[in-house]
């Protein structure tokens, strides 16, 4: 599933999970608002989750997403597994065109309507148009740039995904777990 209009990313490094994102929203070839929040802090702060694709189905996926989080007592992977199988098998959830990235202090996923549940590379996860962009960005600043924080590498590789990328633009909202 390709989905436009957004760059999300997330990086673990050195304790730090950090999961940022754009904040533009398109209508077609139009720039509809410039400052959405599509970073979610779940749990109590324990949880962060990131969607990129159509804000109402993906504000219903994470809706979704923490209450399996909540039924299955802030275990991540079997809520994401579970919110996975329901997405793909329920005829009102498979509609739903979105992707979403959950992360706790210790897992990072992406999540499809597919059924995917991965676990990212390199602990480097990233969604949307500009997704390649900026996770080409992070791979390179987590080989070189060791000094740098989890929150530092997201934010400088959306602004490099924002540089590059149509769809996505320099208002950042970027959240992090120690």
């Amino acid at each position: 599933m390709k989905i436009h209009s957004t760059t999300v990313v997330g990086i673990r490094h050195n304790g730090q999970v950090a999961l940022g994102a754009d904040g533009q929203a398109t209508m077609g070839n139009t720039v509809a608002k410039s400052n959405v929040k599509k970073i979610r802090v779940l749990l109590g702060g324990k949880v962060l989750a990131g969607f990129a694709g159509s804000t109402a189905d993906a504000f219903t996926l994470i809706e979704r997403f923490e209450e399996k989080l909540n039924g299955y007592g802030g275990n991540l992977k079997r809520a994401a597994i579970e919110l996975a199988k329901d997405w793909r098998t329920d005829r009102f959830l498979r509609r739903l065109e979105a992707m979403l990235i959950v992360a706790s202090k210790d897992d990072m996923l992406v999540i499809s309507g597919t059924g995917d549940v991965l676990e990212p590379d390199h602990q480097i996860a990233a969604i949307g148009s500009g997704s390649m962009f900026a996770q080409a960005a992070a791979v390179a600043l987590k080989k070189h740039a060791t000094e740098m924080t989890a929150e530092e590498m997201v934010r400088e590789s959306l602004n490099i995904a924002a540089d590059i990328c149509i769809y996505t633009n320099h208002n950042l909202i970027v959240e992090t777990i120690s």
